[in-house]
């Protein structure tokens, strides 16, 4: 195995582990404020408006492990 094709198989396993904890994350956040919103409706426009929030955050540990795999490939 040459170098180019470990660096191929290191960027795709960063990404794919890198993308479980986004995933599992939003779903659960998404769940829990729409459950939120079921319960008390007249508070929906301020448990969506955290729950882009929330999503953000969750989704920047994604984004780093993005930014792994670009080093990885073409650093």
């Amino acid at each position: 195995m040459d170098i180019e094709s470990a660096r191929v198989i290191a960027a795709g396993i960063a990404m794919g582990f890198g993308a479980i904890g986004p995933g599992i994350g939003e779903g659960y956040v998404g769940g829990k404020a729409l459950e939120a919103m079921g319960r008390n409706p007249e508070a929906g426009n301020t448990i969506f408006t955290r729950m882009f929030v929330a999503m953000a955050v969750t989704e920047s540990t994604g984004i780093y492990s993005l930014v792994i795999a670009l080093l990885v490939l073409f650093g």
